[in-house]
């Protein structure tokens, strides 16, 4: 049996990451989590696996690897450009046992399988049902699944699928980019769940968990992220944040009124808003507000001060569960 890091030490990296032709791609995934994710996996020799979210190609030559001359590995990427340049050079190193196809991951790809191990390098908005439904009894998928239906808020899930239904075994801190119906350019902005975005004078945008209850136009997103640039109140929190825990700790409390943001190039927010009120925290530690008796930044403070009361607890000491959506798949809660 190969292990990962047997793998890792057999396939070149940068010839997938900083290929000489290609280039750098940017659509790659880190390679501790990778190697992380692949070990959670527990891939055998000879099993059926399918990867969505191609990339540079290098998670899926490690695949190939780990599942030898007598697996199979399925690859997926919505962006043909990637498939096409990773397909060339698992050949030309003699990679024989991987193919690279263009398609929504999401619908996963039932040409192959049923697979004994499935794991995504994209975050989808739920846990897929044709995930669940290709993947043989006692299977795994290992796949970063939203905490809330807002941006960056993801935790990675080892799932085993038993009798057709998933159950989670585990949770650990990290994300990967959200699965998205065409090519992402731009690597800045969120794929999904982006309410409202301005371009001019420099780049924001925000994403409400109460969007159903917003307008046409966007009125409430259009508002609360004016406020939030206005910045008539600022202050410091006071101590470093320790944002997997907090972001974590926030999407778990499963407020509605969640919020969050990008105010600064590099820096997210997360918060609470209102059609009248906005408050967030920023990942530096800068607290910024509508107004010094905001009541959204009452709320903030609350949230703050729970967290710390509750020892700000890691990602991986929450309780996970799945909840059924009829028809579309499942959904990843917390609690403690």
């Amino acid at each position: 049996m190969t292990t990962v890091t047997e793998a890792t030490e057999a396939v070149p990296e940068r010839h997938y990451t900083h290929h000489e032709q290609r280039g750098v791609t940017p659509h790659r995934s880190n390679p501790r989590f990778i190697r992380r994710e692949l070990t959670t996996l527990d891939v055998r020799e000879g099993m059926n696996v399918v990867e969505f979210g191609t990339g540079s190609g290098y998670s899926g030559s490690l695949l190939a690897q780990l599942v030898g001359p007598s697996g199979q590995v399925t690859s997926l990427d919505i962006d043909a450009y990637l498939v096409r340049w990773a397909g060339v050079i698992h050949r030309d190193r003699n990679v024989h046992n991987i193919e690279c196809h263009v398609g929504d991951g999401t619908a996963g790809f039932p040409a192959r399988a049923p697979y004994d191990r499935m794991v995504a390098w994209c975050t989808p908005p739920l846990l897929p049902k044709a995930w669940v439904d290709q993947v043989v009894d006692g299977g795994v998928i290992v796949a970063p699944l939203p905490i809330a239906a807002v941006p960056n808020m993801t935790l990675v899930a080892k799932i085993v699928v038993r009798a057709g239904r998933p159950e989670v075994e585990s949770v650990a801190t990290g994300g990967y980019i959200e699965a998205t119906t065409s090519p992402k350019g731009d690597l800045d902005l969120p794929g999904r769940w982006v309410d409202w975005e301005n371009r001019v004078p420099s780049p924001s945008w925000i994403s409400l968990a109460w969007r159903d209850e917003d307008d046409p136009l966007h009125s409430g997103a259009r508002s609360a992220l004016d406020r939030l640039l206005k910045g008539a109140h600022t202050e410091p929190y006071g101590q470093k944040i320790d944002w997997p825990s907090w972001r974590t700790f926030a999407a778990s409390l499963a407020d509605h009124r969640l919020t969050m943001a990008g105010l600064r190039p590099d820096l997210w927010a997360v918060g609470h808003t209102t059609t009248t009120s906005a408050a967030v925290v920023e990942q530096d530690g800068t607290i910024v507000a509508d107004h010094p008796d905001s009541p959204s930044l009452k709320v903030l403070r609350g949230w703050l001060a729970a967290w710390e009361e509750a020892g700000r607890p890691a990602p991986e000491s929450y309780i996970p569960s799945l909840s059924h959506h009829e028809p579309d798949g499942w959904s990843l809660h917390l609690s403690r």
